[in-house]
């Protein structure tokens, strides 16, 4: 839930969309791993990742700390979309196979709880063919400030 119930949803997507923007011009390590933001919404998120050579592990498969990178950023961006400054404070991930080089992976985060200065949110990363990869859960800590600089 909103902690604005009265912003229009038009202006709540529009909201989370300019934030979004804004820390993404910052992101340099999502920049750098080629993450493109798909959607963005008040507690959600779809970002998405192309599997590169310089991800594969020794397996030749990716590495699972990108993964966990792409599912990362987009609970970031998600907790983040009320323009209310939100930090990690722990998460989990559960791999549920492998992803080889050159295949789309997906990231869509849901805010599922949002109680006081804490939020917790799901997030799903599937491959091209939307088969779920990884399942990553994440709790979030607000603080002090906004993201985008006041008006």
């Amino acid at each position: 839930m909103s902690p604005n119930p009265s912003l229009h949803p038009d202006a709540a997507v529009d909201l989370a969309r300019r934030v979004a923007q804004s820390m993404f011009e910052r992101d340099t390590a999502s920049q750098g791993l080629g993450i493109r933001i798909e959607d963005i919404g008040p507690g959600t998120a779809r970002l998405s990742m192309v599997v590169r050579g310089d991800m594969l592990n020794g397996h030749h498969i990716c590495h699972g700390g990108f993964m966990f990178t792409l599912a990362d950023s987009a609970f970031a961006f998600a907790c983040n979309s009320r323009n209310e400054a939100t930090v990690a404070a722990g998460c989990s991930i559960e791999f549920l196979r492998p992803v080889q080089l050159g295949e789309t992976l997906t990231a869509v985060a849901q805010e599922r709880v949002l109680s006081g200065r804490t939020g917790i949110y799901d997030i799903t990363v599937v491959d091209q063919s939307g088969q779920a990869v990884a399942v990553f859960r994440g709790k979030s800590a607000r603080i002090k400030g906004e993201v985008l600089p006041a008006t």
